[in-house]
């Protein structure tokens, strides 16, 4: 295995001066750099499946949001879960290892955790529709065959449904079984759970779904074969932005980052006014519902407004389950999270608010401490996780009534259409039209829950990300010194006003967030906030 390692690498070497660091998303950065990486995560994977057992691991090739000239690498574990935090550290040192110590690191790593060559590794990969993906693949596969891994190539698929296979392979024929362990197995898991789920309830109208000219294009005309229409207890639904034969206009002008930014729709939507529209990311692990409301123009109903809808939801069934008293629900967010919602599932929904820095790995982690752990970022990534506990609840439960006995059959259909490994945009849209439906609910009257405080995003370009360090989950800087106090001082002289700096998980840039009680002080914050960052000489 050793030569098959070294002459592998031999094609795949690393460049030159160049660093890098298993971040929130995996590795992420111009796809031009990756060849190498996108190798050692290969070896990585197979030293993970050995260490685990044999028991699969997934690799996901995508920079979701990013341009398309990006891409990036990630690793999911057996559950569907994201790697697991050492390992991040063993991946970077591979990474980073220069082409003639490689073989030296990556024995090293066999040593220290104690992995044994004759164990099986297997591995499931797939990738989005990015043009540098099939030649990151050949990188890949290349490791994969000189660690002696046993691989299956799922080619183009969302980042959810790679993390769903992870978990259906690892759990099939045991009775923690996920799925069927197919394409056509997330389909029919997700369309069957919405039937349950929406049980005669009617969706009113189309939704316009912009798919950012990303995979979730193809993935989301797949899954409408699978569901039933508006009339027959479905849903209609329009789609936008589903080019993905043009690689240039992968999120260009659309997908959920480019509307959660800009705050307007994608000049491509044509939706008329209070019809529900939501955009995907590029990788289809990010949604965010808006409307255009006659009176005030574009309304946006970001993950904190759907974090809200299911927590409000889900808490009304558990009570009408009467499991209150067993289960405990909880909401975990962001800082990125708009203080009018925080205040809204405290006191409207009298539910405990947890913060966690930015990054699914924390905001999962958190959400597990819960009965029901409902978390969404703001940019709309998110999903609700259930104990085993709450899962056995909802079956065994003897019901008293018919009310407490359909509560039990819609909680049991929740936990099958909400995929439980990963945020996911398609099941989470289905999610928000199924309690829409219940609620009968307009985009307008699910706006009216509470009001944002308006805010703003900027994105700051800098030379080294890693020079702003923060704290208290992400919300205070403690590096570079004193530029805490100055946000604090500009802070104080608006009302309402909160605002903090953190630097990119993903790319080379600081994120400033500010909310104030008017769209005046909030813009004005922000950028103020985003010219101290530059004048510290390190942004350009």
């Amino acid at each position: 295995m050793d030569d098959k390692i070294l002459a592998a690498s031999s094609k795949h070497p690393k460049p030159v001066d160049r660093v890098f660091q298993y971040g929130t998303a995996g590795f992420r950065m111009k796809a031009n750099l990756l060849d190498s990486v996108v190798f050692r995560v290969g070896l990585v994977a197979a030293l993970r499946s050995r260490k685990l057992g044999g028991q699969t691991i997934g690799i996901m090739i995508t920079a979701s949001h990013n341009p398309p000239e990006d891409n990036g690498v990630k690793l999911v574990d057996p559950m569907g879960e994201m790697l697991e935090n050492s390992w991040e550290a063993y991946s970077t040192d591979l990474a980073n290892a220069k082409d003639e110590d490689l073989l030296k690191v990556y024995k090293g790593l066999e040593e220290k955790l104690k992995v044994n060559r004759e164990t099986p590794a297997r591995v499931i990969y797939a990738r989005d529709t990015r043009a540098s993906g099939p030649a990151l693949v050949r990188a890949l596969v290349d490791a994969l065959q000189a660690t002696g891994s046993e691989y299956t190539d799922y080619k183009l698929l969302t980042t959810p449904q790679l993390h769903y296979l992870t978990r259906c392979t690892n759990t099939e024929g045991t009775p923690q079984s996920y799925g069927e362990v197919s394409e056509k197995g997330y389909y029919e898991k997700l369309s069957e759970a919405f039937v349950r789920a929406m049980k005669g309830k009617k969706t009113v109208g189309t939704v316009t779904v912009d798919c950012a000219n990303g995979v979730g294009g193809p993935k989301l005309h797949e899954l409408v074969k699978y569901l039933k229409k508006g009339s027959e207890g479905g849903v209609d639904i329009k789609i936008i932005n589903d080019d993905v034969l043009k690689a240039e206009s992968l999120n260009h002008e659309c997908g959920a980052d480019f509307v959660k930014t800009k705050q307007r729709a994608p000049p491509t939507s044509k939706a008329g006014n209070n019809e529900r529209c939501c955009s995907l990311d590029g990788d289809a692990d990010r949604i965010i519902y808006y409307f255009n409301d006659p009176e005030h123009g574009f309304r946006l109903l970001d993950g904190d407004k759907i974090a809200t809808l299911a927590a409000s939801f889900i808490g009304d069934l558990v009570r009408e389950a009467r499991l209150s008293d067993e289960l405990k629900i909880g909401v975990v967010q962001t800082a990125y999270a708009n203080g009018a919602s925080t205040k809204y599932v405290e006191k409207s929904l009298g539910l405990p608010v947890a913060c966690t820095p930015t990054g699914v790995k924390w905001l999962h982690h958190a959400a597990t401490k819960f009965d029901v752990g409902v978390y969404f970022e703001a940019n709309g990534h998110g999903t609700v996780v259930f104990s085993p506990q709450a899962l056995k609840a909802f079956r065994t439960k003897d019901p008293e009534s018919p009310a407490q006995a359909a509560a039990l059959e819609t909680l049991r259909a929740l936990a099958d259409l909400i995929n439980q490994t990963v945020g996911d945009a398609l099941s989470d849209m289905l999610l928000v039209e199924t309690i829409l439906a219940h609620k009968t609910w307009t985009p307008r009257e699910w706006d009216l829950t509470y009001v944002d405080l308006p805010n703003r995003l900027v994105r700051v370009e800098v030379k080294n990300r890693y020079l702003f360090k923060t704290t208290d989950a992400e919300r205070k800087l403690v590096e570079p010194q004193g530029l805490q106090e100055q946000i604090d001082a500009l802070v104080s002289k608006v009302r309402d006003g909160r605002s903090f700096a953190r630097a990119s998980g993903t790319e080379d840039a600081v994120r400033v967030y500010a909310e104030a009680a008017t769209r005046g002080e909030a813009d004005d914050l922000a950028s103020k906030v985003a010219g101290l960052c530059r004048q510290e000489g390190i942004g350009s």
